[in-house]
């Protein structure tokens, strides 16, 4: 028996009346973000002040993060659960890959991140 199953990833849509933080539009969004991270544990974002070109480009610097050795995403690690390289090859998962960043909203830890998975630089990701 056949079952043909379509998988749609939830996109949620970011509007200048939703970033306002404590408005019912804002809770809105809050619980759509974590329903889609519980039954599916990822979502897209459409967000209209992101130009293509920019997220096309992010998207470039990603690709370029995931198709690096095995043994240099290892060089990525934390004493910190979740933090450092996840992925196969790791102790924590054989299907999932992912990289968990100790303040990645600051420059300098973003710099030394490149630096480690690119010693021959890689500015463009930083």
């Amino acid at each position: 028996m056949d079952v043909d199953t379509k998988f749609e990833v939830p996109v949620i849509e970011f509007r200048s009346l939703d970033l306002e933080r404590g408005t019912d539009e804002w809770h809105h969004l809050c619980k759509r973000f974590r329903e889609a991270c519980e039954t599916y544990g990822c979502f897209e974002v459409v967000y209209e002040k992101i130009s293509t070109e920019l997220r096309n480009k992010m998207f470039g610097l990603m690709k370029d993060l995931v198709e690096l050795p095995l043994e240099r995403k290892q060089k990525n690690v934390s004493s910190i659960p979740y933090h450092g390289y996840i992925g196969p090859g790791s102790l924590f998962s054989l299907l999932y890959g992912g990289f968990g960043l100790v303040d990645a909203s600051n420059h300098d830890s973003v710099k030394s991140f490149t630096q480690l998975m690119w010693p021959d630089d890689h500015a463009q990701f930083w």
